[in-house]
C-alpha cells in the first residue's frame, strides 16, 4: 500500500500554498453567498430560479468549520449559520405528503429555496441525506464548547441522525435503495457496485435507533469488481466523484474491512490508484482530444456544452449534457470538471498540484466568483477556436464543497480529526468490519 497509512502533512513550495488558499477561499464564499439566510438552506447551482440540494448543505455544515479554521468567518458566525440550518431542519415538515420537507428522517434531494419544501418531485435521497447527515455530525464534534449555541446544535445534530430510519430504505432487499417518491414508493435502485454510498452505509449501520444489519454491508461489498487498468489493481468505480465524496467525512488511511483485507489495500489507496487511472488515461488519450494529457484530466459526473453531434476537425463527436463521465470505459465527450482534480489532493498531490496550476493558467475568461466553473470542454467551440471552448455557466454547490473540504483534510486533516472522533462514525466502521489504523 505504499505510504498510504502514513499522514500526508502540506509540503508545497509557498506559491503552490498560496494557490491552493485562493481556491479554497473562492470556493468557502458560495456557501456565504448562495444560501437563504432565513432557513440555511443551499443553492444548488447558480441559475435563476433553482432549488435548494440537501448534499449541498451537508458540505456547507462541514465547510462553515473550514471557515473557522482558516479565518474566513468566526466562530460564533458559524454556529449561528448552524443554528439556522438545524432548526429549519428539525422543523420542517416530515411526512408523507407529496409536499413536505422530508419523511422518517430522509430528505428530499432538492428543496425549494424559499418554503424549503420538496422541489421538482424529487426523490426522497438516501445517499444526499447521508451527505447532509454527515455536515450534521461534523458540526457536532466541531461545536463542543459549553455555551447554549453550541449546545443546541449538538443537542440538534443528535436529534437529526437519531431520527432517519435507515432500515426503512432497505425496502425489502439487503442493500440500501436509492430512494422513494410519495407518488410511487421506492425506486427500483439500489446501491449496489462500488459508489459514493460508502459513507450511507457507514451511517446507517451506527444508528443507535434505526441501525440496518452488517449483513447489509456485505451484500453491497459482494457487488464490487476489481479490475486492473494500466497497471493499477484497484476497486472499480468509473467517475471520480465516487473515489471523493465519502472521503471528505473518512480518514481511511489504513483501516480495512474484509474486502480491503483480502486486497492489501485500503479505500484511501484505491482512491489514489483511481487518480492515477484518470492522469494515465488523459495521457493515453485513445478519443484523441487535443487539450487533454499529463497536466489536464478530471473525468466525473459534470456538466457538459449538451446532447449533440459535432464535425470536430474531422472527427464526428457526440456531446453530452450532464452525465456521469468515466473513465476509461466512458462515456466521454472531452468535458473535464477542474474541482474534481482539486477534490483528489490527499490521494496524489504530486499530480493534482501541477494540474491544478495548468487550469489556472488556461485562458478560461468566463467569471468565476467561485474558483473554478462545473466543467469545460475546449474541443467544443463556442467563438471559432479561440482555445477556450465551451465552459459551463454554473456553480454547483456540490463541487464548492469537495474543494474546500478536500483541500483542507491535505493541509490539516480537520475534517477527518473531527470526524474520528464522532461516535456514529466509528460505530459504523466497526459494524462494518473494519480494523487498524487510527481505529486501534
Amino acid at each position: 500500500m505504499g505510504d498510504s497509512r502514513k499522514p500526508r502533512p502540506m509540503s508545497l513550495a509557498s506559491h503552490h500554498g498560496r494557490m491552493l488558499l485562493r481556491l479554497q477561499r473562492d470556493s468557502f464564499a458560495y456557501f456565504v453567498h448562495e444560501i437563504n439566510p432565513v432557513n440555511g438552506l443551499v443553492l444548488d447551482k447558480t441559475s435563476e430560479n433553482w432549488p435548494a440540494s440537501i448534499a449541498a448543505m451537508g458540505m456547507a455544515l462541514t465547510a462553515y468549520l473550514v471557515g473557522v479554521q482558516r479565518n474566513f468567518m468566526s466562530r460564533d458566525q458559524a454556529a449561528q449559520r448552524t443554528l439556522v440550518m438545524l432548526r429549519f431542519l428539525a422543523a420542517s415538515e416530515q411526512g408523507p405528503d407529496a409536499d413536505a420537507t422530508g419523511h422518517k428522517g430522509f430528505y428530499y434531494h432538492f428543496l425549494d429555496m424559499s418554503t424549503g419544501r420538496r422541489a421538482w418531485q424529487s426523490e426522497l435521497s438516501s445517499v444526499d441525506t447521508a451527505l447532509l447527515i454527515a455536515g450534521v455530525l461534523a458540526a457536532v464534534a466541531f461545536f463542543a464548547a459549553a455555551n447554549s449555541a453550541e449546545g443546541e446544535i449538538r443537542a440538534l445534530g443528535q436529534m437529526l441522525y437519531e431520527r432517519v430510519d435507515w432500515a426503512w430504505m432497505r425496502a425489502g432487499r439487503d442493500t440500501l435503495c436509492h430512494g422513494w417518491r410519495p407518488e410511487h414508493g421506492f425506486l427500483p435502485y439500489h446501491w449496489e457496485g462500488y459508489d459514493e454510498a460508502l459513507l450511507l452505509y457507514l451511517l446507517a449501520l451506527g444508528s443507535p435507533t434505526h441501525p440496518i444489519d452488517p449483513v447489509s454491508y456485505n451484500a453491497w461489498c459482494a457487488s464490487y469488481e476489481w479490475k486492473t487498468i494500466y497497471g493499477f489493481a484497484y476497486l472499480y468505480a468509473g467517475p471520480l466523484f465516487t473515489h471523493q465524496l465519502s472521503h471528505i467525512w473518512c480518514d481511511f488511511r489504513g483501516i480495512r474491512d474484509r474486502f480491503m483485507r483480502d486486497h492489501d489495500a485500503d479505500y484511501f489507496e484505491n482512491s489514489r490508484r483511481a487518480t492515477l487511472v484518470q492522469q494515465q488515461y488523459a495521457i493515453r488519450n485513445p478519443l484523441g482530444f487535443k487539450h487533454v494529457g499529463e497536466t489536464c484530466w478530471g473525468i466525473t459526473a459534470s456538466d457538459g456544452p449538451g446532447f449533440e453531434t459535432r464535425n470536430v476537425d474531422g472527427i464526428e463527436r457526440s456531446f453530452f449534457d450532464y452525465v456521469a463521465r468515466g473513465v476509461p470505459f466512458g462515456p466521454d465527450d472531452g468535458t473535464l470538471a477542474p474541482w474534481a482534480v482539486a477534490a483528489s489532493l490527499p490521494f496524489a498531490p504530486e499530480i493534482v498540484v501541477p494540474t491544478l496550476a495548468n487550469f489556472i493558467r488556461l485562458p478560461v475568461h468566463a467569471p468565476n466568483p467561485y474558483g473554478f466553473k462545473a466543467s469545460i470542454n475546449p474541443v467544443y467551440e463556442i467563438h471559432g477556436d479561440d482555445g477556450i471552448g465551451w465552459i459551463s455557466p454554473y456553480h454547483f454547490g456540490i463541487n464548492e464543497g469537495p474543494t474546500v473540504l478536500m483541500i483542507e483534510n491535505f493541509r490539516s486533516g480537520l475534517i477527518w480529526s473531527l470526524m474520528a472522533k464522532s461516535t456514529p462514525l466509528v460505530a459504523g466502521l466497526r459494524a462494518a468490519g473494519f480494523t487498524g489504523g487510527w481505529l486501534s
